[in-house]
């Protein structure tokens, strides 16, 4: 009986409060009567709008969709802003780019191969012309930001060089290498040295590697980016990366010669190499196509 009361009074509890909200209350003030309308407390969620200048060949704004959601976010990082294709003077490669706003992008991208035919496949040491074979693999990670949001672009960034450059000795005249003003000959041409060159002796031919010794290496670049469609776009850069200065090491091949000559001009050989200063800056020159998404 005592539950069937309780719940009675329960039920009419509840029924008269939700009389009293759907009904406005009477309120008698100083003889002044007036109605207590209910408090009504409404707003909107706004969605985040993101805005960006698609003229700056900005396609996707990657930090504006961060704030949209954590689906959008994933969506973004595996739907990257952009994919460029490249060529230059650090090889054959391509990148990957997020825009983390209207004027900066995020790079990170891999060059490499054997580019030594890009720089004509030889260089001058000192007195010493040396033929160049050439594997790069240099990955990149970088910024590009476009100070004035057009097309021109400044980038920097670190690579991680890992370059292997294989050199041989070209000789000259009537079969010599000129090191350090002595001339050290190769094979069956020591026996047309002339009276000024008595004393030389056979050195067989000097072939070496050269290695940068920066693991790590800052560069810096200055370019363009035009817009040729509203997905597709070139590009153009130029600067240096700072590989450090380089090891190298030569030795000399053959059945045939003086091993003590053959190790004094190989020794010479590696410090003109090592010594070559546009080795430790290595010039970035490359052109590319880009298409956005």
């Amino acid at each position: 009986m005592k539950l069937i009361k309780l719940t009675a009074i329960s039920a009419a509890v509840l029924a008269s409060s939700a009389a009293l909200a759907a009904q406005p209350v009477i309120v008698v003030d100083d003889a002044e009567v007036y109605e207590a309308q209910p408090v009504a407390i409404a707003y909107q969620a706004q969605p985040v709008a993101v805005a960006y200048n698609a003229d700056a060949g900005v396609i996707r704004n990657t930090a504006g969709a961060v704030v949209g959601g954590t689906k959008t976010f994933f969506q973004t990082a595996l739907h990257p802003a952009a994919i460029s294709a490249e060529v230059g003077t650090l090889g054959y490669g391509a990148n990957l780019g997020w825009a983390l706003n209207d004027k900066t992008e995020l790079q990170a991208g891999w060059a490499g191969g054997d580019v030594a035919d890009l720089f004509g496949g030889d260089f001058d040491a000192n007195d010493v012309n040396y033929d160049v074979d050439t594997d790069f693999s240099n990955p990149y990670l970088g910024v590009q930001v476009r100070p004035m949001a057009n097309w021109f672009t400044m980038g920097a960034g670190i690579i991680v060089p890992d370059n292997d450059i294989d050199v041989r000795a070209n000789a000259e005249g009537e079969g010599f290498y000129k090191i350090d003003g002595k001339k050290f000959y190769t094979g069956a041409a020591v026996d047309k040295r002339g009276d000024e060159d008595f004393g030389a002796e056979n050195v067989g031919n000097l072939e070496g590697t050269i290695e940068h010794r920066n693991k790590l290496a800052p560069y810096a670049t200055l370019g363009f980016r035009p817009n040729i469609t509203n997905n597709f776009g070139l590009f153009g850069e130029v600067g240096a990366a700072y590989m450090g200065k380089v090891n190298a090491t030569v030795k000399y091949t053959g059945e045939e010669g003086n091993a003590v000559v053959a190790n004094e001009a190989a020794r010479k050989a590696e410090k003109d190499l090592e010594d070559k200063s546009w080795l430790e800056w290595m010039p970035i020159v490359k052109v590319g196509a880009t298409y956005r998404f």
